[in-house]
């Protein structure tokens, strides 16, 4: 299966390519190119599926901490919908955490921002628990922002593009930390050249790990936060958490936030 996952982006891509440049009608190459387009969807889809979180009983949220200070607005989280995402590449609990106030959505003008105009941009990134980084990168540039109506549908041709590759150019710039028993925290869209550990690092919660950014397939600057069971981002399943939270009447919680609700920091009850 995992070859399958590197083999079907390239394959749709070359399908499409032939068939867009065949002029002879239906022949070999108008056929090869129909064949790798089968294959290509076929291969996304028995990836997707193969990232479904197994039949049966769901195991407990993982309870972990808040990966971020401050007050942050949940989006695309599991506390709406599940999937949340998508079970592509294990982000079937995934959230994605974005600061407000920020530049408002805009039909046309400007395009783009630079990602400095929004308060999430440079924010530090928190590990949820102890734990052991086993993937960290920050070599990837922190694009323009995508929140304009020409800018989202650039995001839609530039995010279908980047699942036909490797998932980097899904994160972006990422870290990726060991919890323990079986479970893995990923952090992604991470500000360029704004790594704080290592791989190999052993860190404790609440330890800076690298700062908020806008690389990869993000729209503005934001957090994508999710649990896995696995180190590998495209064979893993993903895994509910729970947080201890302040919701947006400073009422502590314990779960997951509904997007467009308001999260902050709460001590865990003992015992």
């Amino acid at each position: 299966m995992r070859v399958l996952r590197w083999l079907h982006g390239p394959a749709f891509a070359a399908g499409a390519v032939a068939v867009l440049i065949n002029r002879a009608g239906l022949g070999p190459l108008w056929f090869t190119g129909v064949g790798l387009l089968a294959f290509g969807l076929a291969g996304r889809w028995l990836t997707t599926r193969a990232q479904r979180p197994p039949r049966g009983a769901e195991p407990d949220p993982v309870a972990v901490e808040l990966p971020l200070a401050g007050r942050w607005t949940a989006l695309n989280g599991p506390g709406t919908k599940v999937p949340s995402h998508t079970h592509a590449l294990a982000q079937t609990y995934a959230i994605d955490l974005a600061l407000r106030p920020a530049p408002a959505p805009v039909w046309l003008w400007p395009v783009a921002r630079r990602p400095a105009a929004y308060p999430a941009f440079g924010m530090p990134l928190l590990a949820p628990a102890g734990a052991r980084v086993v993937a960290a990168a920050d070599r990837q540039r922190d694009h323009l922002t995508r929140t304009s109506l020409p800018g989202l549908l650039y995001l839609l041709l530039e995010g279908f593009v980047r699942t036909l590759g490797r998932p980097r150019h899904l994160l972006g710039n990422h870290v990726v930390v060991d919890l323990g028993d079986g479970v893995y925290a990923v952090f992604a869209h991470v500000r360029q050249g704004s790594l704080r550990v290592a791989v190999g690092d052993v860190v404790v919660a609440g330890q800076p790990l690298a700062e908020c950014g806008n690389s990869g397939n993000s729209s503005e600057p934001h957090l994508h936060f999710q649990l896995m069971d696995g180190p590998d981002i495209a064979t893993a399943h993903g895994l509910r958490f729970s947080w201890r939270y302040q919701d947006d009447d400073g009422v502590a919680r314990d779960g997951v936030p509904a997007d467009g609700s308001t999260v902050a920091a709460a001590h865990r009850r003992e015992g």
